[in-house]
């Protein structure tokens, strides 16, 4: 399996406009972050599950080559994780019926059909993108295709609270994806306990009323106990990557834009 980080930053990415502090300023590419999404791929001949899909998404895609997408799966509707669906219209192209899957709760699905009315009409105007919205609760395991092998790519929703907002983290075999979280429920780290890799948001060093600080990311990797994890969904606020990544517990990282990681395939029924 191969996770390839799209983006890593928070909503007004990094550098943030108009700001001059040393992270808005650096030179190092890793601390350039668009917002947050990623691509899975669970084998080179398969192609790759998307998740989020913010308004960077064409430059994102482009970066990488425009490589063939499976489906996507939504977090929640946020602007800054549903802003670019709109340029999935090379996935999804209504003169080829060829309907994009959108996997999401069911309040992102009525969000959607609001804010592009346009590509759920009856009758679409040639061009406009095409999406089949599959609403999946937490708790809910679901198949979104097949592997290179005809084997199911099975896929569980998890229940994360983004301050008020119930929002839906994913479970993809041996990763675990979890973005913009306030709190993760004791329950979803019992469905993530030992998982190989996990992905969890870290926005800065201070508190936040709807996102995890650093302190607060790394006691939930604490529970969790992967047997690695990675920081994502950053602001400008949490510091230049070169000084803190050394920081991090063993296993700890800071994600960067265009990372790879490789995950062994363990069995997806090993929950």
């Amino acid at each position: 399996m191969k996770l390839t980080f799209l983006g890593t930053g928070t909503s007004t990415g990094v550098p943030q406009m108009r700001c001059s502090c040393t992270v808005c300023t650096s030179a190092d590419p890793r601390d350039r972050r668009l917002r947050c999404s990623a691509l899975v791929q669970v084998d080179d001949a398969t192609p790759a599950i998307l998740i989020d899909c913010g308004p960077d998404f064409r430059e994102q895609l482009l970066r990488q080559g425009c490589p063939d997408l499976m489906c996507g799966l939504l977090t929640h509707s946020h602007y800054d994780h549903v802003g670019g669906v709109d340029d999935l219209r090379p996935y999804a192209y209504a003169a080829e019926n060829a309907h994009f899957p959108l996997c999401c709760s069911p309040d992102v699905a009525r969000d959607l059909q609001a804010r592009v009315p346009y590509c759920f009409t009856e009758h679409p105007y040639p061009g406009v993108p095409q999406f089949d919205l599959v609403e999946v609760m937490p708790g809910d395991v679901f198949s979104v295709g097949t592997d290179a092998a005809g084997r199911p790519i099975e896929v569980e929703a998890l229940d994360i609270m983004h301050g008020q907002l119930p929002i839906l983290g994913y479970r993809i075999g041996p990763l675990g994806y979890i973005t913009d979280a306030s709190v993760v429920p004791g329950e979803t780290v019992e469905r993530l306990r030992g998982i190989d890799t996990l992905v969890i948001n870290a926005l800065r060093l201070t508190s936040h009323p709807s996102h995890q600080n650093l302190t607060e990311a790394l006691s939930v990797i604490e529970m969790i106990q992967p047997r690695r994890a990675y920081l994502t969904h950053l602001s400008h606020q949490m510091g230049l990557h070169a000084e803190v990544d050394p920081t991090l517990p063993q296993g700890v990282s800071i994600a960067f834009d265009g990372e790879q990681v490789f995950i062994p395939n363990n069995s997806q029924d090993e929950r």
